[in-house]
């Protein structure tokens, strides 16, 4: 499989990342070594998790993501043959990650968080350490299409980015992680954190996770000149569109066993007009004699500014299908019927 550069740095990661925010949850730790093993055959090396996996996030299953990883990396022997990417939460008044206690982007919570991760995870030092979600106040994804009331509401005890960036130092410093990531970040918060490195404060960014998808394109808005600029890659989350992008809830479906029977908390994709934009996509990939599921991913996977899409499954089937996009050819045609949707539909699902 491709590999690209991830940022400015010397690592090349797989065109397709596998999530694993399933495990612990939707999948046993058995299922979960069995996605792992056949992503590795198939040529992935770019594994993402997270400290708040699986989900939903609960108190009783925190961090069981993250164990069954590292079991999984000890008993093959593969912590050298994969990229690995974990992430801390921002500001969360969930208690169950500190003891007892709310969290910040702070220097007591971020070593507590990086420990506890290389702990469950059975490695002493992580390549991609990413920041879930801001410290400061802002809309969920932070790349919305309309604000609400401005200005935004600013906490009292907010946490200056220089001194959250100041800890991820000594990380690196302390070879505890290699490089810094950021997730569901705004273009001012990119910038500011690429500001306060080059002024010398901390690493540079190399990496934004946010959530791209045939109905939440907002990243091409600003993000996109931003991290072409500042040669920050692009790691999407939910291609699928937490699985409206696959067919399975068009016109009400409710499969048993789907993310929505099960939690039912999509409401990102269950917008107005948001229905009518799933089925149009959906409708298109027949058109083209493709699987919703393949199509959508292939057009996350073959955008000239993604790095490495972060694609999911609770099934190997999915799992295939998902690394079969890789392969997939992304035609002119193809991105023109998309875009003439698009500019019909815009960003439904921000």
């Amino acid at each position: 499989m491709e590999k690209r550069r991830l940022g400015r740095t010397d690592l090349f990661v797989s065109k397709i990342c596998l999530g694993t925010m399933t495990f612990g949850e939707q999948n046993t730790e058995a299922e979960g070594h069995a996605q792992l093993d056949l992503a590795l055959e198939r040529g992935v090396n770019f594994i993402d998790t997270a400290e708040l996996y699986p989900i939903p996030p609960k108190a009783e299953t925190q961090g069981r993501t993250e164990r069954f990883i590292g079991n999984w990396m000890k008993a093959r022997g593969a912590r050298d043959k994969v990229v690995l990417a974990t992430k801390v939460v921002g500001r969360t008044a969930n208690v169950w990650f500190r003891g007892g206690r709310p969290s910040k982007l702070v220097r007591a919570d971020i070593m507590d968080a990086i420990d506890k991760s290389l702990e469950k995870l059975q490695t002493d030092y992580v390549d991609l350490y990413q920041i879930h979600f801001p410290d400061r106040l802002v809309p969920w994804g932070s790349s919305p299409t309309r604000i609400g009331a401005w200005p935004a509401k600013r906490a009292e005890d907010e946490t200056p980015i220089a001194e959250t960036l100041a800890v991820f130092d000594e990380l690196v410093k302390a070879g505890k992680i290699r490089h810094l990531g950021l997730s569901n970040e705004s273009s001012w918060g990119v910038m500011k954190f690429v500001a306060e490195a080059d002024k010398g404060t901390g690493p540079r960014v190399v990496s934004l996770q946010n959530a791209y998808n045939l109905v939440n394109r907002t990243f091409e808005v600003n993000l996109a000149e931003v991290c072409d600029r500042e040669d920050v890659s692009l790691l999407p989350y939910s291609p699928l569109a937490q699985g409206y992008l696959t067919g399975k809830y068009d016109d009400g479906g409710l499969p048993d066993g789907s993310r929505k029977q099960l939690f039912n908390r999509l409401q990102r994709y269950e917008t107005p007009s948001a229905a009518e934009a799933h089925k149009a996509y959906n409708q298109l990939a027949r058109d083209f004699g493709m699987e919703p599921a393949l199509f959508a991913n292939a057009f996350v996977t073959h955008q000239p500014f993604v790095t490495s899409n972060i694609i999911g499954a609770t099934s190997i089937a999915q799992l295939e299908m998902a690394l079969d996009s890789a392969d997939v050819k992304w035609t002119d045609e193809m991105q023109k019927a998309v875009d003439a949707i698009h500019q019909a539909r815009g960003n439904p699902c921000p």
